[in-house]
């Protein structure tokens, strides 16, 4: 009889355990010490998956406070490619006195939509929204992965709900940063992206001038398969939403996929030109053009495929165009092409970075450096490996050139005077792009005015030449009013475009005067008008002043109300030499109309200094 109550009790025991559990697992809290700078919060995380994608905030609340969420697996916040929504939860209390704003950060750039609710102590709940389905100006910061700034005050606890929706792969590794530490996150992982898109662009150019030189299709292909290959991690990264379609979430959804397949096509044609396939292996040629075929079409179709189809199934492929490459590379390196040995190290490299990358996606790897950055490791190394093979190969054929040369001498002088006519083309081509990025280099690139230092060479010039004829010459200096008030109310892109609407007006104001225009500095532009006396000038910078109030500068559907203080000079270009001088003469001027209320005109003669 004592041992069943004992028996008893124990089971009376474990069901009270059994039954507390899910409660202590919910209860568990994240706790952000003192001098804590940044916390990982997939090991504290739990989950809920709607497979159907229906569940509204209230519904998942209620999950929450009912302790139907379960721990993540492992730790691990990568689902791989799954259907419906995710919602994950945490119960976070700061006790960093510090540091009560903190940065949210979900650091994987392609998930489509993600929603975060937080719950404070008094109930009250804050919404914020994110991901590349959004507009990347509704980021909290600029930064490639969707982050949001979340108030986090100092003893209570905080609920933090993100709901994740994406047709990409479902990765959702969250951590909470202080703005210290996520400055110095993002500046190293910029660095690091930096740096290898650096080593793209050097050996872009590198080999660039090589093909120019060399006409070799291979250099061509290859710097084909960088520029796509370099657009593919551009996408995966989140640099193409960040710079090149910040807007757009159908750019953003499909360039993934359609990029893979062009980086795969110029793969599979420099492999093809390299190996010599059609000559060496006409099979394996057969079976890379099925493979480019193959890619071209799904490229297209990916046009209107969804994307939880197009993206997972150009992953896979790209595995299997890698391995159609090492098996082409193999059986031309047996048929003894000696240059096919670094470029079989080369795909190598590349196939364990992609593989590594492919299989984090999935799901069947936890994402780590080597997971995450797999694909930039594995592509420097193949990219650096490629290029070393592409000299390996030259100098190979140079060496047959030179066993042959006796009998094709010939032949060798006019392909050598070919060359060089060539090489003296593409130099031709190099002073003119010399000469446009010259052109370029005197312009604002804000405003597409001339800038300060070009103005002072050109108004140099046209004071001799008004000096020489005996003609007046006058100077105006333009300073938009209050601009410091418009970018504190608006924001400094809503101050960038008022500075282009302004520049646009006085350019075509000054148009019909054939004045030179440029952009001082700041809010300040400065003008010469040849030929215009003191009279005519004031003239002049009136009409200047009444076209900019004329109208206001409409920037994301605000009025924004321009005026501009302008100060006019004549030139006595018989005594003054420098051309300091003349602008401190009309920046004084500027500063009576901005002294007597702004929005007006006001004139000064520069003196005669014998």
């Amino acid at each position: 009889m004592r041992e069943w109550r004992k028996s008893s009790g124990l089971w009376r025991w474990l069901l009270l355990a059994c039954l507390l559990c899910p409660a202590l697992a919910a209860a568990q809290v994240v706790e952000l010490a003192p001098g804590l700078d940044s916390q990982p919060l997939s090991p504290h995380i739990q989950y809920w998956h709607d497979t159907g994608a229906a569940d509204t905030p209230a519904d998942a609340w209620q999950r929450v406070d009912t302790h139907m969420f379960a721990p993540l697996p492992d730790g691990n916040a990568t689902f791989g490619f799954q259907r419906g929504a995710f919602w994950f939860h945490v119960r976070v209390v700061n006790h960093n006195p510090a540091e009560t704003r903190w940065l949210l950060v979900q650091e994987y750039p392609l998930s489509d939509v993600v929603d975060v609710h937080v719950r404070y102590a008094d109930g009250h709940v804050v919404h914020l929204a994110g991901g590349d389905h959004r507009p990347f100006s509704a980021r909290s910061v600029r930064y490639r992965h969707p982050n949001f700034r979340i108030e986090l005050p100092l003893g209570q606890p905080v609920d933090l709900l993100v709901r994740v929706e994406s047709q990409s792969s479902m990765q959702v590794p969250l951590q909470l940063y202080t703005q210290k530490a996520f400055t110095e996150v993002s500046r190293d992982a910029q660095l690091a992206i930096g740096l290898y898109y650096g080593i793209l662009l050097a050996l872009f150019f590198y080999n660039l001038v090589l093909w120019l030189s060399l006409r070799d299709a291979s250099y061509f292909w290859y710097l084909c398969h960088i520029s796509a290959f370099g657009l593919v991690l551009f996408t995966l990264n989140g640099l193409g939403f960040e710079y090149l379609w910040p807007g757009s979430s159908w750019l953003a959804d499909h360039s993934v996929p359609i990029s893979i397949c062009l980086a795969l096509v110029a793969m599979l044609q420099f492999s093809r030109t390299f190996l010599e396939l059609p000559r060496r292996w006409p099979r394996g040629n057969r079976l890379l053009l099925a493979l480019m075929a193959f890619f071209i079409l799904f490229a297209i179709a990916s046009l209107w495929l969804p994307l939880r189809v197009s993206t997972p199934v150009a992953s896979r492929a790209v595995l299997a165009g890698v391995i159609g490459i090492v098996i082409a590379t193999i059986v031309v390196l047996r048929g003894g092409y000696a240059p096919a040995r670094l470029l079989l190290l080369a795909w190598s490299m590349f196939l364990l970075g992609t593989a590594a990358f492919t299989l984090l996606a999935f799901g069947v790897l936890p994402k780590n450096f080597a997971t995450e950055y797999g694909v930039q490791i594995g592509s420097a190394l193949e990219m650096l490996l490629l290029s070393i093979a592409l000299g390996h190969r030259y100098a190979a054929l140079r060496n047959e050139n030179q066993r042959i040369v006796h009998d094709a001498n010939a032949r060798l002088e006019r392909k050598v005077a070919q060359r060089t006519q060539e090489v003296r083309s593409a130099l031709v081509r190099l002073e003119e792009a010399h000469a446009r990025l010259r052109d370029s280099s005197r312009r604002d690139g804000l405003t597409g005015l001339y800038n300060r230092t070009w103005f002072q060479e050109a108004f140099g010039r046209m004071a001799g030449q008004a000096h020489d004829s005996g003609r007046p010459l006058s100077l105006m200096m333009i300073d938009l009013d209050h601009f410091k008030a418009i970018n504190d109310a608006h924001g400094h892109l809503a101050g960038d475009e008022c500075l282009r609407w302004a520049a646009r007006h006085i350019g075509r104001t000054l148009r019909v005067h054939d004045a030179l225009l440029a952009r001082f500095g700041g809010e300040e532009f400065v003008v010469a008008l040849p030929g215009q006396a003191l009279a005519a000038a004031i003239e002049t910078a009136e009409s200047v002043r009444i076209a900019l109030t004329r109208e206001p500068c409409l920037c994301d559907g605000v009025e924004i109300r321009i005026t501009a203080s302008i100060g006019v000079c004549q030139i006595d270009t018989g005594s003054i030499d420098a051309i300091d001088d003349a602008l401190v003469c009309a920046d004084r001027a500027l500063y009576d109309a901005k002294a007597n209320g702004r929005d007006r005109v006001c004139a000064t003669n520069a003196g005669r200094s014998r």
